[in-house]
């Protein structure tokens, strides 16, 4: 069998000394590789595992069922989610009602431009939407993202370059490898005949988009909210509200 990654959670009730190498020897007589360890959350431990035999997944989980310390929360194929869980040590917050929405506040930028460096990795057709107040580093993390995932970018429209709206690019701009870059509130409010036909066109593309502002980009254009593949959000607080209207009067002049 070919060799697979497999994600365990556990939380610890009682933390004795040598806890973690009985697990650890655990894993080790049933030939089950620790790739990543780190501590997840509050008396929380995560483990990215790797195995060839599946069998032994399950035979882990009976066993460690019967240890009173500690209580196994998952033990599954890793997730996007879980992989950067045990990278930082922290769990990405998640609309617990709408499970394609993910919360950033800026103090985890590194978290949100890893997260967007794995989203921009993937190949093929997705968009993401980017909620956030102004200057609260929205186009920067795009933009690590895509150096982290080794992608170019490519701006449609953006307030970063002083309200560019593109009308047409290049063929090396065109690339469907590159990351595309939408500003909802620019292209909509700033938008010209040659831009919204560019925009159609870089839409039906099977490339990465990313649309800031997706609420507006998608009252203005009448495109369908549910051609999101994910939306986050980014805050400077967790208790920020993010609405259009406590917009600066100077930002919008400046629109």
């Amino acid at each position: 069998m070919e060799l697979k990654q497999w994600y365990m959670e556990y939380t610890i009730h009682k933390n004795r000394p040598g806890l973690l190498g009985d697990i650890a020897s655990l894993l080790g007589m049933l030939e089950v590789n620790i790739l990543t360890i780190n501590g997840v959350e509050d008396r929380t431990r995560g483990m990215l595992l790797q195995t060839d035999d599946d069998e032994k997944i399950l035979l882990l989980g009976n066993l460690l069922k019967k240890v009173d310390s500690i209580t196994v929360n998952a033990l599954r194929p890793p997730k996007l989610v879980d992989i950067l869980a045990v990278r930082h040590g922290r769990y990405i917050n998640r609309d617990s009602d709408d499970r394609k929405t993910f919360r950033f506040v800026r103090d985890e930028l590194g978290l949100l431009v890893d997260f967007l460096g794995e989203l921009f990795k993937r190949e093929g057709h997705q968009v993401i939407g980017l909620r956030g107040m102004p200057r609260v580093g929205k186009t920067e993390s795009i933009i690590a993202g895509s150096v982290c995932a080794n992608k170019r970018w490519t701006f449609l429209s953006s307030t970063m370059l002083r309200q560019t709206v593109r009308s047409q690019l290049s063929p090396e701009e065109r690339n469907p490898n590159n990351i595309f870059i939408i500003d909802g509130i620019v292209s909509t409010l700033r938008s010209n005949e040659r831009h919204d036909a560019l925009l159609k066109e870089i839409m039906a593309m099977p490339c990465t988009k990313v649309i800031e502002h997706p609420d507006i980009f998608v009252r203005e254009t009448g495109f369908d909210p549910g051609l999101f593949d994910c939306i986050i959000e980014l805050r400077n607080s967790p208790d920020e509200e993010i609405t259009y209207e406590s917009f600066s009067p100077e930002f919008l002049d400046d629109l």
